[in-house]
Formats: structure tokens, sequence, C-alpha cells
């Protein structure tokens, strides 16, 4: 083997360490197969780190992540510790530091796999949405003062930068391109008429660079009764920090549920490391039961392995679940089997090596 990745391996809290280890027994496989190298490090920056020692991550915890190829992530959160603190204590100092701005999240339904839908099959879910990363709803920006008095005061702004939302529309389009020809631009625009109306009016700049394109502007609470009642009309999905958080929620739940959703945080521009991660929270109430489902940690792990340049390997990764799934042998309990997150891991681990 004289290919080899450095990887940061993030377990966290809950299920994350459990759906991690399974994903990296495909992982594995697959570099068995197509002969790499997955150099892996467990940080155990977590809740319970936060918990002994004042904070999620060490102080240096930047520059140690910066020293490796990509960074795979299971899940964060923690009855023990509020969910602000854990948020804002790992995921999104990593997110904005590398400026991952882009959050990518395939939304498809998969051979084998029971959408809640009625009368929807895999052709009718398959999309892309694209979440803006960095700024937006997320940024960060607010305070509260007159503390604990009757008049306390509470701000929470948003923070839409030119740079910000070109950079993500752009990246939509030229995805789309790749695609179906289809983006969805999603805001609401006739609310906020200042940030929204914004958005969309660079959304149509960036447009006129892509005329093969087509492009649709959906207010968000009607891409939400969209993404239930009319899936099949999407392609590729962009907006902002917070409304893409909520939709792509939904977008779990219709392509079988959150165990099948897996994520990408992406810098294009390069030069740090990206982030993988399945959709789903930590689930406190399974953890340790070795029922939760590995699907969502072996995509992610699949769109890893494509960004590191194996792209052959990831196919072949995709491939295997989607074989396994399709099969309907080996289901965890939340798809209506008996199989536990190493059964489903071993069965794919498997299909990949042939």
């Amino acid at each position: 083997m004289d290919r080899t990745h450095r990887i940061a391996l993030l377990g966290g809290d809950g299920i994350g360490p459990e759906v991690i280890a399974a994903g990296m027994t495909v992982l594995e496989a697959a570099g068995s197969r197509f002969g790499f190298r997955l150099d892996a490090t467990e940080l155990g920056w977590s809740s319970r780190r936060h918990l002994e020692e004042g904070a999620m991550m060490p102080p240096d915890a930047i520059q140690v992540l910066a020293g490796f190829d990509a960074i795979y992530l299971g899940a964060v959160g923690s009855p023990d510790v509020p969910d602000h603190e854990t948020l804002w204590g790992l995921l999104l100092p990593i997110r904005q530091r590398f400026d991952q701005y882009v959050n990518l999240r395939p939304v498809r339904l998969l051979e084998g796999v029971a959408s809640p839908l009625r009368g929807v099959g895999p052709g009718d879910i398959d999309m892309i949405c694209v979440r803006e990363n960095s700024e937006g709803e997320y940024s960060g920006v607010g305070g509260r003062v007159h503390r604990g008095m009757g008049h306390e005061v509470a701000t929470q702004v948003d923070v839409f930068t030119r740079k910000g939302v070109e950079r993500i529309v752009r990246y939509a389009f030229e995805l789309a391109a790749t695609r179906r020809g289809h983006v969805t631009s999603v805001t609401k625009s006739n609310a906020g008429r200042h940030a929204f109306v914004f958005w969309d009016e660079v959304v149509e700049e960036v447009a006129a660079e892509h005329p093969a394109v087509e492009l649709d502007h959906v207010l968000v609470d009607a891409a939400a009764a969209f993404f239930v009642t009319r899936p099949e009309r999407f392609d590729v999905v962009v907006g902002s920090n917070l409304f893409m958080d909520v939709l792509t929620d939904i977008g779990a739940a219709i392509q079988g549920g959150m165990g099948f959703s897996a994520s990408a945080n992406l810098n294009p521009d390069g030069g740090v490391p990206a982030m993988f991660e399945p959709v789903h929270g930590s689930a406190p109430d399974i953890t340790g039961r070795g029922v939760a489902n590995p699907t969502g940690a072996i995509w992610a792990g699949a769109m890893m392995l494509d960004h590191l340049g194996e792209g052959e390997a990831a196919a072949a990764t995709m491939a295997a679940l989607e074989a396994v799934l399709a099969a309907g042998v080996v289901r965890t309990r939340d798809a209506g089997g008996a199989a536990t997150t190493e059964d489903l891991a071993a069965a794919v681990a498997a299909a990949v090596t042939g």
C-alpha cells in the first residue's frame, strides 16, 4: 500500500463511537481492496471531556486537526451538557475555523429502504441539499442585556455577506450542472426583507452565469411542505444555515429515518481538512445496546473516500451498502430488522471485498 490518509476520529457522544467504529470496519475493507491505508487517530473530544476538563476540545484543537487529511465525526450531544455548549464547543468552531462553508447532504431513498411517504419509491427521492455552513443564522452575533431582570433583552443577528452567498450558490449551480440541471433556492424573502431579499438578488446574479441550469425560488415553509408532498421536484436545493438545517432533517425522515442520512462539511478551496458525519444525534436512549443504524456513518465514510481521491473505493462502498440494504436480510431495528450495528457493518464490509 503506497497511499495513506490521516483521519481524525471524533466519535463524540452516545452512539457516535459505535457508528464510527462500524464505518471504519467498512472503510478499512475498502482500503484493503483498493490499496490504501487509513491512519486513524481517536481524539476523544466529547461531552465527557467537557464534564471532566471544562471544554469539549483542548485549546490547540484546531491546530491538531489541521494536521489531518479529514475528520470523521460520530455525534455530539449529552443530557448532562447544554446543547449550546456542545455545539459551540466542538462542531461550529471546526466548521468556522476551517471555513467549511459547504454542508452537503444527499437525500436519496435507497433500494430496500421504506420511506414513510405513501407511494414513493427510490426514484422519487433523489436530491442533494447544499447548506451554507459558515454564516447566516448561526454566525453567533448577538447578545443579552439586563439578565435576570423583567426587561431582559436578547438579540440574535443573522449575517449574510456577498462573498458567503455567492460562493455557496455558485457551488450549488456547478453541482446541478453535473446532475439534472435544476436548482431550488430556499429563503423567506417575503418576511425577511433585508437579508433574504439580498440572498435572492445574489442568486439571480449567479444564475445568469449558468443559463443551462433551471432556477426555482421557493419560500421555506412551502419547501418544507413540498419535501413531503412532492419530493421528486427537487434536484439541488440551496439555502441558509438554519433553513437547510431544518429541511435536511425532513429529508432524512423521508429517506427512511435519521440513521440513513450522511453529510460532508467542505471547504472546496482546499488546504484544510473536511469533516464527514452521519446526521443523526447521539441517541442516549440506545447507547451501548449495539442497535444503532450505521448507514449514515458508512455513507459519510464513502463521501470521505471520494473527497480523499479514492473515487473507485467510494463507489464500491456505496454499491456494497446499497446491495446489502436492497437484499433486506441484514436490517437494524429502526428499519424493521434485528441486526446489530456490527452485523450491518460486517455485511457491508464483506460486500466491499467481494
